[in-house]
């Protein structure tokens, strides 16, 4: 009966388990069941496949489903499906209502760790984080298991970031970011009256009119959104230039930003060769 219905394009074969019962193309649900059975029995969804399937959106980085399963277990192959062997792999990271998947902490952490850079690695666990999949405190948890790898102390700073705000990134933080792109100090922490009552800034350089603030993950939050826009508006009313710069962005792509900063001071009258004179 199967064979007759596939012949007759009724159906259509995906892989050496799997049988779609019409040959249309199959939904995202599907296809992630589809990839843990011909996996395997002991596989699961794993990074952005399972964040994917325990409701992450938005994020647009793969086209292949990403399945872990047990070292020793036959590694399959098919395409658009990557199996990895981990000796990892516990019965108890595994959520096995509905599809098989890792657990949102441990998968947040091992997408971070397959993303092709790391500026990619950085959104994943912002995204994660920002809806409200599971909290920071718990990819920092699932981050202590990571031993060795090239992008763990990266990670560390940003889950950090993640749990504290613009506090992890401090006014000594940037202060050393300045110094180390030939840049003057600013003078952190003033104090401004606006029509909303007094604002600190992060850094100002009074004598260039040139504000920056270091926006956190909470700064994303729609209550923070508008209290943002109102003080940035006000400043910008008094003629300094505000430049926004995320901390997240910071850790990913200093040079990037940096730059920006310095193309606010100059555009504000700072010569670099006369500092460096």
């Amino acid at each position: 009966m199967i064979a007759a219905n596939l012949r007759a394009q009724r159906w259509r074969s995906h892989g050496r388990q799997s049988i779609c019962l019409h040959t249309g193309t199959l939904a995202a649900p599907a296809a992630r069941w589809c990839a843990v059975i011909e996996a395997g029995p002991r596989s699961a969804l794993d990074g952005v496949s399972a964040l994917e399937a325990a409701g992450l959106r938005g994020f647009d980085g793969t086209d292949s489903i990403r399945v872990s399963v047990p070292r020793g277990a036959r590694a399959v192959r098919s395409p658009g499906l990557v199996v990895r062997q981990t000796r990892r792999l516990q019965r108890s990271d595994v959520v096995e209502v509905g599809v098989p998947r890792v657990r949102v902490p441990i998968a947040a952490v091992r997408a971070a760790l397959w993303a092709v850079s790391d500026r990619q690695a950085a959104m994943i666990l912002a995204m994660v984080v920002q809806q409200r999949l599971c909290r920071a405190v718990d990819i920092g948890e699932a981050l202590l298991a990571v031993r060795r790898h090239r992008r763990r102390r990266m990670l560390e700073a940003v889950v950090l970031d993640l749990i504290d705000g613009a506090q992890a990134m401090g006014e000594l933080d940037f202060a050393r970011l300045c110094r180390a792109h030939g840049l003057p100090s600013p003078d952190r922490q003033v104090v401004r009256r606006t029509s909303r009552g007094a604002a600190y800034l992060d850094a100002y350089w009074s004598t260039f009119r040139l504000v920056v603030e270091v926006d956190g993950i909470h700064h994303l939050a729609a209550t923070a959104v508008v209290s943002d826009a109102l003080r940035h508006n006000d400043m910008a009313l008094t003629s300094d230039t505000v430049l926004r710069l995320p901390v997240l962005g910071l850790r990913v792509a200093p040079a990037e930003f940096m730059q920006q900063v310095r193309e606010g001071l100059v555009a504000g009258g700072w010569e670099p060769h006369a500092a460096a004179s």
